[in-house]
């Protein structure tokens, strides 16, 4: 990909961004329209309520009901502006019986009127002309972005449709309904951290409540205890959300590479160690993406991931990308996906397919292209590697890094392995339990971002290790952290979205 094609990602994001705020001010200056044109008939209300007044002064009772009826339309119709506020004044004071008083504020209306409707004309002025320069933005910056998303889908056409015949068809709305649900997931999970983390930092009660003393501080626990109770439920509900709708929500391999445009990475593995993947890093409070979506993460630095799913599975794994080749005819798709794919990342294991793999990437792929994992406890993974190497891999010698990964492989030009050791992660050097995370979540609640996690240590030695061989991508590490806080915005796309939708309804006259 051109680097103007790499480079028009900020155009893109926004070109989103303002076309967001274009129709925001679109709305605006919609409703002040129906202000404007509401408060049209304020001068004939106003005389109403004049001489209704001055019938109520004279002594006709009946004369009230106009009075009222008048304020209510002043109270429904005007815009927060000085003759809405006149009228209740005069309305309260004739209510009260001081006519001297209301027929004084009533007098302001002849001038306060005309002064409000100026007003209401140069607020119009003012969000039309926003919204009109806002639309202009819009187009200006729509156009670069299309041109940019047609190129972008031209150049990932011929992987696009390599793999298209092997993703399942889904229903046009699939996709868009449960990423709604996962944003309300991430809303809920955001909100049940938050009360957590005021449980745990113990906040007190206010006005008046002594901590010290004996009911102060039974009171003070008791409502730590609600939003602990409180925060977990709500954090256990989101978590249930996420659970159901994330993998429903996941991208196709076909999605995923019109989206992106670049040419992908293929991650291969052996689909025992799928289980594992998917389990979720304990070192992180409060999180629920798997070392799979983490790992993947950091390789979008390259581009869109994408691996082949397991036969038969009814969801696909949440990471890369799925496609699902025959059972049967599965080895020459797999050649086609290595020689159509920039980086080629391969997690070492047991199975006789994978094997299968590392001996045609070595046969059939530059060097270069070629990224090992090893496991933790690579038993025997040592001695099957070196029978395809040139010279011993000497993986025996590395200590066992975390329980994901312990080292990363690369290669140069004349496959000589360049081995590099994932830097054990302190304090996760043994497995926790689902209490000792929970625990931790209390003590740690949103701020995950500073702590040194395993998949960040992964992605740093796969930098250290391609960077041996030639391939620089700075940004891996950043990736790692960037694909969770992009997971977490997708709640905040909701919230802005569920926004402009109730401005609309309130300009259709249905909020």
């Amino acid at each position: 990909m051109s680097f103007g094609l790499r480079a028009a990602w900020p155009v893109t994001a926004l070109a989103v961004v303002t076309t967001y705020v274009a129709l925001h001010m679109a709305i605006t200056a919609g409703l002040d329209l129906q202000t404007r044109d509401r408060f049209h008939d304020a001068p004939a209300r106003a005389a109403t309520f004049v001489a209704a007044l001055d019938r109520y002064t004279g002594g006709d009772l009946s004369a009230r009901t106009e009075i009222l009826e008048c304020n209510a339309w002043f109270e429904g119709n005007a815009p927060l502006t000085s003759s809405r506020s006149t009228i209740a004044a005069a309305t309260d004071h004739a209510e009260q019986g001081r006519f001297p008083a209301a027929r004084e504020h009533a007098g302001k209306l002849t001038a306060e009127i005309p002064q409000d409707q100026a007003k209401l004309d140069r607020d119009l002025s003012s969000s039309s002309t926003a919204a009109l320069w806002w639309a202009v933005a819009a187009g200006a910056l729509a156009v670069p972005s299309l041109w940019r998303r047609n190129r972008r889908r031209a150049g990932a056409m011929e992987v696009a449709e390599a793999v298209r015949p092997f993703v399942p068809h889904q229903p046009w709305w699939r996709r868009p309904v449960f990423l709604a649900a996962s944003g309300t997931g991430y809303g809920l999970f955001a909100a049940g951290a938050l009360a957590v983390s005021a449980a745990e930092r113990g906040h007190r009660l206010p006005l008046g409540v002594q901590a010290h003393s004996m009911l102060g501080g039974l009171l003070t626990l008791g409502m730590q205890g609600l939003f602990l109770l409180g925060g977990l439920l709500v954090l256990w509900a989101g978590f249930l959300v996420l659970r159901y709708s994330r993998p429903r929500a996941a991208r196709g391999a076909t999605q995923a590479l019109l989206a992106d445009g670049r040419r992908p990475v293929l991650y291969l593995r052996s689909f025992a160690d799928d289980d594992t993947a998917a389990q979720v890093d304990d070192a992180i409070p409060l999180n629920i993406h798997s070392w799979e979506e983490q790992l993947v993460s950091a390789l979008t630095a390259f581009g869109p991931v994408i691996a082949v799913g397991k036969p038969g599975e009814p969801l696909p794994r949440l990471g890369a990308a799925r496609c699902y080749l025959p059972h049967d005819d599965w080895q020459p798709e797999v050649l086609r996906l290595m020689d159509l794919s920039q980086l080629i990342v391969l997690l070492l294991g047991t199975g006789e397919g994978l094997w299968w793999e590392v001996e045609q990437a070595r046969a059939t792929q530059p060097a270069r292209k070629l990224l090992l994992l090893t496991p933790s406890r690579p038993a025997g993974v040592a001695e099957r590697l070196d029978e395809h190497l040139p010279t011993p891999s000497r993986l025996d010698e590395v200590t066992a890094g975390d329980h994901w990964t312990s080292a990363v492989i690369a290669f140069d030009p004349e496959w000589n392995p360049h081995v590099f050791p994932v830097k054990p992660t302190p304090g996760t050097e043994n497995r926790r339990t689902l209490v000792h995370r929970m625990a931790r979540a209390m003590k740690r609640a949103l701020g995950f971002m500073a702590l040194s996690v395993p998949a960040r240590n992964v992605a740093r030695a796969m930098k250290r290790a391609l960077a041996s061989v030639g391939v620089r991508k700075p940004a891996m590490i950043l990736r790692v952290n960037i694909g969770m806080l992009a997971a977490l915005g997708k709640g905040f796309l909701l919230l802005a979205v569920l926004v402009l939708l109730l401005r609309a309804l309130e300009l259709a006259g249905l909020g």
